[in-house]
């Protein structure tokens, strides 16, 4: 025979796997020290910088 699936406990549960993957990526992105948060600054101010540096200009090719 076939088991009884109580759907609300299921919608709960889904639920609640939801929220702690959710949570998991608020601690990764936010539960983090200044010196973290400047050092990625700094390196993605370097990587825009280098992007900027090999962009072509358009019109001082003559």
């Amino acid at each position: 025979m076939n088991q009884v699936i109580n759907l609300n406990r299921v919608r709960k549960r889904s639920k609640r796997d939801k929220q702690a993957k959710e949570a998991a990526a608020n601690r990764a992105s936010f539960g983090r020290t200044r010196t973290q948060r400047e050092a990625d600054e700094r390196r993605e101010q370097r990587l825009r910088d280098l992007h900027e540096q090999h962009k072509m200009k358009s019109g001082d090719e003559t």
